[in-house]
């Protein structure tokens, strides 16, 4: 036995279209909705990763010059530095410049 169409009645027939046209919009919003998730949690994976790998970096760096300072606030100096000897420019002597 075969289904006609033209048994059914315009109304049950727009009725149906109708009926598919939802499910197609909703599988539509269901599979945007669902890429947007995807893209947002790969976005939320990708900062997290980097905001991370610079917080560590910055800690290591920190870290770092922390024993930078104390390793050379321990070194024991043997003495004052010696001044050296430096050669007069013709008539007048070597002039240091400091910060004005």
């Amino acid at each position: 036995m075969q289904f006609d169409l033209s048994s059914l009645e315009t109304a049950t027939l727009v009725f149906i279209g109708t009926l598919v046209f939802g499910v197609i919009l909703a599988a539509f919003v269901l599979a945007a909705g669902l890429v947007a998730l995807v893209l947002l949690g790969a976005g939320k994976l990708s900062w997290t990763l980097v905001s991370t790998t610079l917080l560590a970096l910055v800690h290591g760096i920190n870290a770092s010059w922390d024993k930078l300072v104390h390793r050379s606030s321990s070194a024991d100096v043997a003495g004052e530095f010696q001044g050296q000897v430096s050669p007069s420019t013709g008539t007048y002597p070597r002039v240091i410049l400091r910060d004005s």
